[in-house]
């Protein structure tokens, strides 16, 4: 149990700050010592540990959601477009092999995405992620402590919006996991689709992964549609993950929580160029 009044009195801080942003009832993280919130982190941890993802529904209160959408919307033209082709692993296409070769083999990502500081101070999605509850809650889950915020002014919280026919191609993270809240489902397409454990460090399996990236859908892809306010955990280095062609009339809108194991991340020059047109 937690004694210190110091925690104690951070925890109830943040419940009625945030009780309108998080759902605390369902997802206590401002007070992981109770039994309650210890259950919730084992179970987190459970649901990493079995495919690679774990899932919150219903984290954020549909009044933080409604909010944030009308602020992304006011902000439409600030954001950044970007369309790009690449490998599986972001790296320069390897011309000594062959075409199809995922180490040469490309595929497109397309997106808008507002920068963290673009992003009102007033918006509950930001908040949250400044606050240190959450991150010591992600932390907790990701069995890394300490855990750190980004320290990149672009990247740390980004809010990407996937227009029709836009799509994040193929890809593994160079990080070891991802945290995101699905702020708006498309109305068609744009499920999230990945592959538990396609690779591993030893091994690179270009062939199971050639197969993927000409073909699609596998019979072991995972296919999943977030509803509206779901946090999910997902450790995507190892695992083959894409964002699937986004349809309809409905744009797909999530913000993208960014924390390292280690203090002072933030992406290089070209990377905060490619992805917000800008450096900082």
């Amino acid at each position: 149990r937690i004694t210190d009044n110091s925690i104690i009195n951070h925890g109830m801080t943040f419940s009625k700050e945030f009780e309108d942003v998080v759902d605390l009832e369902l997802y206590p993280i401002h007070n992981l010592g109770s039994i309650k919130g210890s259950a919730l982190v084992v179970d987190a941890r459970a649901k990493l540990l079995s495919t690679g993802i774990c899932q919150l529904p219903g984290f954020l209160r549909p009044r933080a959601i409604s909010q944030t959408l009308v602020q992304v919307a006011g902000l439409a033209d600030a954001m950044w477009y970007s369309e790009n082709m690449h490998t599986v692993y972001f790296t320069e296409a390897n011309e000594f092999v062959a075409q199809e070769h995922p180490l040469r083999y490309q595929v497109r990502s397309a997106k808008k995405a507002l920068a963290f500081d673009l992003i009102p101070s007033s918006s509950p999605i930001k908040k949250l992620y400044e606050s240190e509850v959450m991150t010591k809650f992600i932390g907790a889950v990701l069995n890394i402590n300490p855990l750190y915020k980004s320290e990149d002014p672009l990247d740390c919280l980004e809010i990407a919006s996937f227009q029709p026919g836009d799509e994040l191609g193929w890809h593994f993270d160079n990080s070891e996991f991802s945290v995101t809240l699905m702020l708006q489902s498309p109305s068609e397409g744009g499920e999230f689709e990945f592959v538990p454990a396609l690779r591993s460090d030893a091994f690179p399996n270009y062939e199971g992964l050639q197969q993927i990236i000409e073909g699609g859908a596998t019979t072991g892809c995972i296919h999943i549609n977030a509803a509206p306010g779901t946090l999910t955990l997902f450790r995507g280095r190892h695992a083959l993950h894409r964002v699937a062609v986004v349809k309809g009339q409905v744009t797909r809108v999530n913000a993208v929580l960014t924390y390292s194991a280690l203090p002072g991340m933030r992406l290089s020059e070209l990377t905060q160029r490619l992805f917000y047109g800008r450096i900082v």
